[in-house]
This record gives structure tokens, C-alpha cells and sequence, in this order.
């Protein structure tokens, strides 16, 4: 294995960056590999860098080759679709150390096990993103909807995914995207000219007092820009680094409520106060302390509060839509299911017959309507 190609070890906040990267490409990998609909498989690591580090910790490279091979490598060894991993580096010392990483890792596991060839495909190219990105055979494999796609974007800064490149990812059908954004510096050079080239920062509404939630107002910014026809899930991830200033962040899009879920499951196991935060964004009570009460965080209690009024006026009348907008939110689905439930024992609403408590799968559960209990209407009047 190459030695001492990184001048330092990744620092925490970058290992939960890759944290994430790995549990939410684990997640993903299993949908797509059991997906009848998908008939190839293409995992993009546009920024791929060296590797891994210099203590031996594996970048985002190694880290979703090893995700391929599954526990007891249950996925590498019965794929019965072809993967092709696509990495690539444009600095080209990076480069060369990265393809003698690859090439060691692929080697070492089919000596391990035993193996002749690596069942998996992979290339790797030293290219700018943009005409990575833009090349047509990249465009016709994002663009084919017989093919399930993983993109990776761990960008420097801010500049490389503006407006153009994140609706390309949006319109791309079976195609989920996770990328990497410096907050703070769009927050902190917002008037710079640089910047405006890359970010409409005129829509953009920091506060001061809540330097925290940059990456939030970022993140609603991309939101933004998905267009108002098209069903799209969104969600984002702040990481505070070790300079307590400074505040980056991971967005994620999906236009399928189950990589949603995939991925909300994976920031609420990290995160179990907002489901977005390394570093208590909404100024809960932390654990340990003598007020910290994880079932009721202030994020928790305002969609609660949010979704139960909207069932209440009766915009909300049937479960699947309930999930989605739990979903759109930033929260698990199984939220809307508690509140139903709640509602229902205070007399408040009655469920259909065909009941069904599932709160996973959105897309496959059954689905039942909610009706607000006349006397509830009443009082409603009354107040």
C-alpha cells in the first residue's frame, strides 16, 4: 500500500463526513443491486482524492468498494448485474496514488478470498469535474433509466456544483447524489463576486445570531431550485469542524421516497435530537444533562405541532401523503404515525378500516385515509 501520500490523518470531522458517505452509499447499494428496474449499476466518485490517509484510513474510494462487497461479501459474489465504479482526480499526483490504492485493495481482497477477478468493474480518470461531468458518456448514463447511479461529489469549497450541475442530478432518472459544500465561506464572502458566480446569494437570508444553520439556509436554497412539478426529496447534514467558526455540510437528493428514508434513517441514528447536526443546531438539552429528553427535541416538537394542525384543517387526509411531507421535512416517517396515533386515542381523528401502522416503505404501504371527528370540527369553530 502507498505510504505517506497524505501529509495528515483526516481529522474527525472529515472521518464523519466519510461516515456518512459509507452508511448512506450501504444503504443505498442493496436497493439497486435487488432492483429489477435497474439493469446496470454506475457508482460516480467525482473527487476522489488519494485514497485514504496517511494512517491507512480509507477515503471515499476505498470506502464504497468495500460497502460493494457487503458483510461476508454477500453482494460482490452473487451480483447478477454488472457495477462499474468510476473514480476520478484531477490532481495528478493524487491521481497516481489513488490508482496504485485501488489497484492494491482490488488485489489484496481477490488474494484473500481467493478470487481470480474482481466482479466489479472500475475506472479511473484524472479530469476537471465540469467535462467529467459534462462528457457525453457521462450524460448518456445519467440520462438511461434502465441504470441505477450513486453519485459522490466531495467538491473543495463551493464552486464546482452550482445551479447547472444540481438540476442535471434532479432530472436524472434512478439517481441519488450526495455532496459536499462549504457553508460558512458562501456566508462569510457572500458579496464577493466569485461567490455570485456560482451561488445566487441574493436569496440567501443568513442571521447572524445563528451562525449554526448556515448550511440550513444553503441547503433550502437548492431546494429552491427544483422545479415546482417535479417530486424531489432533499435533505441536508451540518458537520461543525474543529474551528468551531466554521460550518460545512452534505445535501442529498433523491426523487424516490425510499433513498429519502435511507438516508434520514442514517442522520437520525447520528444525530438523535434533529437528524442533521453534528453539533446540537437547535440548542437542545445534550445528553447527560439534567433536562435532555431525546423524544422531545424543539426540531421534533415543531413538525409535530406543524403536522398535527395540518390534519387538523384537513389538509392532510390519507397516510402516504402524511409520510411525505413527514419526509419533506427532515424527518423519519414513523413521526407521522406517532402523531396519527395520538390523535386518534384523543378522539380527535378516526382512521379508515383498511388500517395500516407501517411507517417504512412509503412508496408500498397500504394506504388509509384520516378524517377529523366532527365534534373536533366543531370545537374548532367554536374557538
Amino acid at each position: 500500500m502507498v505510504k505517506n501520500f497524505h501529509n495528515k490523518p483526516f481529522d474527525d470531522s472529515t472521518k464523519l463526513k466519510l461516515e456518512i458517505f459509507g452508511k448512506c452509499f450501504r444503504e443505498w447499494f442493496p436497493v439497486f443491486i435487488h432492483n429489477k428496474y435497474a439493469r446496470r449499476i454506475y457508482v460516480f466518485d467525482f473527487f476522489a482524492g488519494r485514497g485514504m490517509d496517511s494512517e491507512g484510513t480509507f477515503g471515499s474510494p476505498l470506502i464504497l468498494l468495500e460497502e460493494a462487497k457487503g458483510e461476508a461479501r454477500k453482494y460482490c459474489t452473487n451480483a447478477s448485474k454488472k457495477v462499474t465504479f468510476l473514480f476520478n482526480e484531477s490532481n495528478k499526483k493524487k491521481n497516481s496514488e489513488l490508482r496504485k490504492n485501488v489497484l492494491y485493495y482490488i488485489t489484496d481482497c481477490q488474494k484473500r478470498n481467493q478470487c481470480e477477478k474482481c466482479i466489479y468493474d472500475y475506472e479511473i480518470k484524472c479530469s476537471d469535474f465540469k467535462k467529467a461531468f459534462n462528457v457525453e458518456e457521462t450524460q448518456e448514463i445519467l440520462c438511461n433509466k434502465d441504470f441505477g447511479k450513486f453519485i459522490l461529489l466531495d467538491q473543495y469549497g463551493f464552486k464546482e456544483i452550482d445551479s447547472d450541475i444540481f438540476l442535471k442530478l434532479v432530472k436524472s432518472p434512478k439517481t441519488d447524489f450526495i455532496f459536499f459544500i462549504s457553508s460558512s465561506f458562501i456566508k462569510r464572502f457572500q458579496k464577493h463576486e466569485h461567490t455570485k458566480k456560482y451561488i445566487d446569494t441574493e436569496q440567501l437570508n443568513f442571521d447572524e445570531s445563528q451562525p449554526k444553520e448556515c448550511h440550513r439556509i444553503v441547503a433550502q436554497y437548492f431546494k429552491s431550485l427544483i422545479p415546482k412539478s417535479q417530486e424531489y426529496h432533499l435533505h441536508h447534514f451540518t458537520i461543525q469542524k474543529e474551528n468551531k467558526g466554521n460550518y460545512y455540510g452534505l445535501i442529498f437528493g433523491t426523487n424516490h421516497t425510499l433513498g429519502m428514508e435511507k438516508f434520514l434513517k442514517v442522520c437520525w441514528k447520528i444525530d438523535r435530537l434533529s437528524g442533521e447536526s453534528n453539533c446540537n443546531i437547535d440548542n437542545d438539552f445534550e445528553e447527560n444533562t439534567l433536562f435532555y429528553n431525546e423524544s422531545s427535541s424543539h426540531k421534533k416538537e415543531k413538525i409535530e405541532k406543524e403536522i398535527e394542525t395540518e390534519i387538523l384543517n384537513g389538509n392532510i387526509t390519507d397516510n402516504v401523503t402524511g409520510f411525505k411531507i413527514t419526509i419533506q421535512k427532515g424527518c423519519e416517517p414513523s413521526l407521522f404515525t406517532q402523531i396519527v396515533k395520538r390523535l386518534e386515542e384523543g378522539s380527535k381523528v378516526v382512521r379508515s378500516c383498511d388500517v395500516n401502522n407501517s411507517s417504512a416503505n412509503v412508496h408500498r404501504v397500504k394506504k388509509y385515509t384520516i378524517k377529523v371527528c366532527i365534534n373536533e370540527k366543531e370545537q374548532d369553530r367554536m374557538d
